[in-house]
């Protein structure tokens, strides 16, 4: 079958961002057509936070928010040279796409998602950084669902695949995968996998980028396959098996980063730190009502 035959269709959903953005650019400056980029729009914060805080716990998104907010942007400064060195040599083109090509829904299982599905009739939907698919969305239409992932599955399911490999000594399973798409979170049937091998001038911003780099190749080659009706399953996972991995905590990463001798001096240093705001606070509101 000919990739470019207009009957066969390309359809690419996706979540907002620039990561999916260069996935896109990727794809059609190496001869691929994509019919529709569907992008879902961003759960309410609240929304997430309340959904996420009944599946890990107050303590475990606490952690996950401080080390969103005080740690990555400052890998993010510490990654700048590196990360242009990245996209250049992985030649990542985060242009926007054009309007005329864009529909926005509010999730990837909406009405009005499902609506463009069932209307364009692709072979072969790419998803990128989205919500859950349900099984309405999946059998909504006769194409393959295939997805970019950054974690050598089963192994490493989730988010951030790669960091977790490493914190976990498993280099052979630092990689990306691309695979089918089932109702389970990164346990689709695998097509392909890449492994990656970080610099010492990398860090848990960069590794993302490098899994990126390493799965648009194999991601191309499977929409390939699917259209030529040649594709070949190398790993089933049946039965949902593997570790599931999320955002770290503020403490996980730090007791990641440092030796173990280190990282209790830090808790140490936090704590003491701590109780010194406490009693400098309750000495204030006592001297304050007391007066």
């Amino acid at each position: 079958m000919d990739i470019n035959n207009p009957s066969q269709k390309i359809v690419m959903i996706c979540g907002p961002g620039e990561y999916p953005i260069m996935v896109y650019n990727y794809l059609i400056e190496n001869g691929l057509q994509i019919e529709r980029l569907i992008i879902e729009q961003p759960v309410n914060t609240q929304i997430f936070l309340k959904r996420r805080i009944k599946k890990l716990g107050v303590l475990n998104v606490l952690g996950q928010v401080l080390n969103r907010v005080l740690i990555v942007p400052l890998l993010k400064i510490e990654a700048t040279k590196r990360l242009l060195i990245i996209k250049e040599l992985g030649q990542l083109n985060s242009t926007p796409a054009k309007n005329d090509i864009i529909s926005k829904v509010p999730s990837v299982n909406s009405t009005e998602c499902l609506n463009i599905l069932q209307q364009l009739k692709p072979e072969v939907v790419v998803v990128v950084n989205t919500r859950i698919l349900g099984n309405k969305t999946l059998t909504s239409i006769q194409g393959k669902f295939i997805n970019i992932h950054a974690g050598i599955t089963p192994n490493y399911r989730g988010w951030h695949g790669g960091y977790w490999a490493l914190v976990n000594n498993d280099s052979a399973n630092c990689g990306t995968t691309i695979h089918l798409v089932d109702n389970g979170i990164d346990t689709g049937g695998v097509l392909y996998q890449k492994k990656i091998n970080p610099t010492n001038q990398d860090n848990y911003y960069t590794y993302p980028f490098l899994q990126l780099i390493a799965g648009l190749p194999i991601l191309k080659k499977a929409i390939k396959d699917i259209l030529n009706e040649n594709y070949e399953i190398k790993i089933w996972n049946k039965n949902h098996e593997g570790n599931l991995y999320y955002h770290p905590t503020i403490w996980e990463y730090i007791s990641n980063r440092l030796s173990p001798l280190k990282f209790e001096f830090f808790l140490a240093l936090y704590l003491l730190k701590t109780l010194t705001i406490l009693n400098l606070g309750r000495d204030l509101f006592m001297q304050y009502f007391t007066g």
